[in-house]
């Protein structure tokens, strides 16, 4: 017995080893590129001994036989049969793979995938699909629509469950553009798309779509389902690369890079691409403000929740789609309005919720790419287009019906910086608060979020207030403009009061409404928010609320600055909130937790004292001034001093990014107004003396000379950002200018300059930005 059980094993372990030396026969010729590199080139004999015993399931012959079938001139339409039984061998596999949410593919999961790709399978469905454009002479082969389709899924498939696929065909110029070509056969767009879309997804360039053949008449060929599927690649086409959470991110690493680069990126070139095309952004408009008809039975409806595990399945939600195309195939003319669809079969298999979820993830992907547009370098031609393609109205309208319904019970909110799986809903949520949030900021058109009587409001509050209107609000083509009473700004207020405090909304919710007051502060924009009880809700949230996330918080803080800068009546009205020691302190703690989350707060109370500090003759403000603890807690010089001393503590140039860049600039506005008052060499001193105090001579001031140079560097050469600067804080950017030389100033007899601060041996002024310093620094 012992001896037949170690001779059934030596045979067992010889076969094996026979079907890895034609694995490794064929590894080793797609490495160098000689002898045998694909199982075609086997003979047929060979394959199907070894088939029974490796449990190839026939497909190195299938494939063989395939190839036998398909050279040039061959009647294509005779291989069909072929190819649906290999997509046969391979679709489950890839069901499975999506269905149990594998993350990494794997040989032993997937056999037939992996057997059909190390066979040559995937060459050569690549080389039968482009068959008809290598086809020189003759007639060319025609392949049918079933046949492309299939080859089509059978590629996608190896893309999911085989690693490596998705990459080797990414790298195929010629294949990615030939795909394009296809999408303009509506049988079959769908599968291209598809496929499409996972191979951009991983290309280390992203491609050009200026290269594209007829790429704007491909375009307007789409029907809106087509168009709004096609969003899905163009997002991949015009965001930048994400550069991860390293040190890319940083500001200085960011100023290296345009040095070295100063041509627009592809991903730019890409939106100027898209906006070129004739009627593109007009169909985008109506694809996201299209209506969706509700079910009248409620309790008929299944909640979004229900459909959240499987809608994140590739396969289920494409089956959906297909749904659509079907569905839209059915009509003789295309329609915007869901309403005359209502009455088709098709549509019954699907229940209402469906529908409605299937809207949804269309406008996600419109949404996105709008929104991307908004903030590239055409930002002003896109503005003009959404304006006159009433875009904001448009959304207004599904405000309440289909964008903030009401949220299902029991539903967990997604949270900022949470990695998970948005559901639809969610996503469409937030996506729609980026755009507003896009839309509004620093542009004049950010009044269109009104209503024609919320307008009529704005225009009474500056009357009588006796200010002049602004030149946009009196500008604003009220043909334009929301329609109704309430405007998306006041809705948006009021689902943000009634928000969960706990809800990631209210951080996007926040932005949205900040971008509104964001620029030249505008009385009678804040007037109109105060009015609305928004000072109030926010003060809540951030005192009495109990609310522990950093990212709303940090929102809150801001969107109050905005609120609060140089209206005497937000202080007021502060006061009357915080109306007691205990909030008082509880509202500083909050401050003081993060200056980097508050650092805008902080600006906007210093630049505000300073103004009333002006306003002496002017009765109300003496009133507010004499009551308001804010007021009086900043107007004592050691409290503006801490809060220099720990702005200019947390940063460095070595880690800069956007998100704390505001800390220099907050520092900055502190010493601007002390400089205004002569008072600059008595903070300076005072930084000097913390020095000493804290026993780290010259690391503060070193520190902050460095960060001066780099400020310099990055806003001397930004006109975007040089321009917010000066709006946002009403000083003039050649006062910003000034002071900053000054500051930096070479003379060590300047009472004003950094370096006559700081002794001889501590000093390091000329250092690169780089290099790290070599002396221990203060942290918050």
């Amino acid at each position: 017995m012992a001896t037949r059980s170690s001779g059934f094993s030596r045979t067992q372990t010889s076969r094996g080893n026979s079907c890895k030396n034609i694995f490794n026969k064929i590894r080793q010729g797609q490495i160098r590129g000689v002898g045998l590199t694909r199982g075609s080139q086997f003979p047929v004999a060979l394959l199907e001994e070894r088939d029974k015993r490796a449990q190839w399931q026939g497909i190195p012959v299938l494939l063989r036989r395939l190839h036998e079938s398909s050279h040039p001139n061959s009647d294509l339409s005779k291989i069909h049969s072929m190819v649906m039984e290999l997509s046969s061998l391979l679709s489950m596999e890839a069901m499975s793979f999506v269905t149990e949410e594998r993350k990494t593919p794997q040989e032993s999961i997937s056999p037939n995938t992996y057997t059909f790709d190390l066979f040559g399978g995937v060459d050569l469905f690549v080389e039968i699909l482009m068959r008809p454009t290598l086809t020189v002479q003759g007639d060319l082969p025609i392949l049918s629509d079933d046949l492309i389709k299939d080859c089509l899924s059978v590629l996608y498939n190896c893309c999911i469950c085989t690693e490596g696929v998705t990459k080797s065909l990414a790298a195929r110029e010629d294949f990615v553009t030939f795909l394009f070509t296809l999408m303009s056969n509506k049988k079959i767009f769908l599968q291209t798309a598809t496929l499409i879309e996972d191979i951009l997804s991983v290309r280390k360039e992203i491609i050009q779509l200026e290269e594209i053949p007829n790429l704007a008449s491909l375009v307007q060929s789409f029907n809106q389902q087509q168009l709004a599927n096609f969003c899905r690649i163009l997002s991949v086409t015009i965001s930048e690369p994400d550069v991860g959470v390293d040190d890319k991110h940083t500001l200085l690493a960011r100023s290296t890079q345009q040095k070295t680069s100063t041509c627009p990126s592809r991903a730019e070139s890409n939106q100027v691409t898209l906006v070129n095309i004739p009627g593109f952004i007009e169909r985008l408009c109506k694809l996201a403000t299209r209506k969706v008809t509700e079910a009248a039975d409620a309790s008929a409806r299944l909640e979004l929740e229900d459909w959240h595990s499987w809608l994140d399945n590739a396969l289920v939600l494409d089956a959906l789609m297909q749904l659509a195309i079907e569905e839209a195939e059915q009509s003789s003319t295309e329609s915007s309005d869901e309403s005359s669809l209502s009455s088709r079969p098709l549509r019954h298999r699907l229940p209402q919720s469906m529908k409605i979820v299937h809207e949804i993830m269309y406008k996600v992907e419109v949404l996105y790419v709008l929104c991307v547009l908004l903030m590239g370098r055409q930002r002003n031609q896109v503005h003009r287009m959404l304006a006159e393609f009433k875009l904001i109205p448009g959304l207004n309208n599904l405000f309440d019906k289909l964008i903030w319904r009401r949220q299902p019970s029991g539903h967990v909110l997604h949270r900022q910086n949470q990695n998970c799986d948005c559901s639809p809903e969610i996503s469409f949520k937030i996506q729609f608060l980026r755009l507003l949030q896009s839309f509004s900021d620093h542009h004049e058109n950010k009044y269109l979020l009104l209503s024609g009587q919320e307008l009529n409001e704005l225009s009474d509050i500056y009357l009588n207030a006796n200010v002049f209107e602004m030149e946009a609000l009196n500008n604003t083509d009220r043909n334009l403009v929301c329609d109704g009473k309430k405007g998306l700004l006041t809705r948006l207020i009021s689902v943000m009061k009634k928000e969960p405090i706990d809800s990631s909304f209210r951080f996007w919710q926040a932005r949205a409404v900040e971008s509104f007051l964001r620029g030249t502060p505008s009385y009678a924009d804040q007037v109109f928010l105060l009015r609305r009880g928004l000072l109030e809700h926010i003060l809540y949230c951030i005192i009495d609320s109990g609310c522990k996330s950093h990212d709303v918080l940090q929102s809150y803080f801001d969107l109050l600055g905005e609120l609060m800068k140089f209206n005497i009546d937000a202080f007021k009205r502060f006061n009357k909130y915080v109306n007691t020691e205990e909030k008082f302190q509880m509202f500083l703690t909050q401050i003081n937790s993060s200056l980097v989350d508050s650092n805008m707060l902080v600006r906007c109370i210093v630049l505000s004292l300073d103004r009333f500090e002006s306003q002496t003759n002017d009765v109300k403000v003496v009133e507010v001034f004499s009551e308001c603890r804010l007021l009086s807690h900043m107007a004592q010089v050691e409290n503006r001093l801490s809060f220099l001393f720990r702005l200019t503590s947390i940063i460095n140039v070595q880690t800069l990014t956007q998100e704390n860049v505001s800390c220099l600039n907050t520092s900055l506005v502190i010493l601007m107004l002390a400089r205004r008052r002569d008072k600059l060499p008595l903070y300076l001193s005072a930084l000097r003396e913390k020095e000493y105090a804290e026993k780290y001579p010259g690391c503060l001031l070193n520190n902050f000379h460095n960060l001066l140079r780099f400020w310099q560097h990055h806003y001397l050469n930004k006109d975007k950002d040089s321009t917010c600067l000066e709006n946002s804080s009403c000083i003039p950017f050649t006062y910003w200018k000034e002071t900053v030389s000054v500051l930096l100033g070479s003379g060590r007899s300047s009472r004003c300059a950094i370096a006559s601060y700081i002794d001889e041996a501590y000093r390091d002024l000329d250092r690169d930005f780089l290099e790290p310093s070599p002396f221990r620094c203060i942290t918050e």
